[in-house]
């Protein structure tokens, strides 16, 4: 039998490259095909996830932004998604004040005051490291992508609670960004939400751990076997 096709999104002004570290190996350990596509911005990821679909019900996800569009495509699209991954949801509905978007909005006004190694001052380990890795990708792009990150939406409250596919929901114990109440509010509002956590520290030590944790989610709420 054919390994069952999954498609990963990556968050905010980060790329393929690290969402593949994060779910590349968990997913096809556990059976799946995943494709990582190269997408900058939301109507790029909303495009893949239209791309992918060929007939065959897809198990879909991302990190933060990814997440969301992830979930979005699944409520518009019930009959093509077999399950979602949503690692680091950020908010609910319209932004407004969530720390992720408040912190996109402020990256893209210092992009275009004083350039990207200006705008990452401060920000040091591995998270310094891979946004000096990614947002070069991203080029003239980057200050737009992140302006549009801070004003896009996430699925409300009301039409989580219309997925009826299993939704594996994870979140890092210690992170202020994507909080930890804010990934517990998507799993009460889920039908069939499972949560597991992990932190930033293992997260940065091991991306996988982050991809294991919304997997072992997933397969809680789908009923799933994982091997080993």
């Amino acid at each position: 039998m054919s390994p069952s096709p999954a498609v990963l999104l990556p968050g905010t002004a980060s790329d393929e490259v690290f969402v593949a570290r994060v779910f590349g190996r968990p997913l096809a350990e556990a059976g799946f095909a995943p494709a990582t596509p190269a997408v900058r911005g939301v109507r790029e990821c909303f495009e893949a996830l239209d791309a992918a679909w060929s007939g065959t019900p897809l198990l879909v996800g991302g990190i933060s932004l990814g997440a969301h569009v992830a979930t979005a495509w699944a409520v518009r699209h019930p009959g093509r998604c077999a399950g979602v991954l949503a690692a680091l949801p950020a908010w609910l509905g319209p932004a407004g004040g969530a720390p992720a978007a408040l912190a996109a909005a402020a990256s893209a006004a210092a992009v275009e005051a004083a350039g990207l190694e200006a705008a990452l001052t401060g920000v040091d380990g591995w998270l310094g490291e891979e946004l000096r890795r990614a947002w070069p990708r991203y080029g003239g792009r980057l200050a737009g992508v992140l302006r549009e990150a801070a004003g896009s939406r996430a699925p409300t409250a009301a039409e989580l609670g219309g997925v009826v596919v299993p939704v594996g929901v994870a979140a890092c114990a210690d992170d202020p960004v994507h909080p930890l109440a804010i990934a517990r509010t998507w799993v009460d509002a889920l039908p069939r939400g499972a949560l597991r956590t992990t932190t930033l520290a293992a997260l940065g030590a091991d991306p996988e751990s982050l991809g294991r944790a919304a997997l072992a989610a997933y397969a809680e709420a789908s009923g799933m076997a994982l091997p080993g």
